[in-house]
């Protein structure tokens, strides 16, 4: 995955995963736990697309199963 770094040092990756029409909060949150789960590590999401929940209980899910490195280790 290509990243660039941020002014603060931050790298963040150039290509990331979109929630922008899952409306349904069952598939919001396996599609970004899937997402997570294949290697994306950015994932565009915005309160006007009413799926944050789903979105947070997809990342919590893989939390779950991983440490923290796992992700950004």
């Amino acid at each position: 995955m290509e990243y660039i770094t941020l002014s603060n040092g931050v790298k963040m990756p150039l290509e990331g995963f979109g929630v922008f029409q899952v409306p349904e909060a069952a598939v919001c949150e396996r599609a970004v736990s899937d997402a997570l789960d294949v290697g994306y590590r950015l994932i565009d999401t915005a309160a006007a697309y009413f799926n944050e929940e789903a979105v947070d209980s997809g990342c919590k899910l893989r939390w779950r199963k991983r440490s923290f490195s796992d992700f950004y280790g």
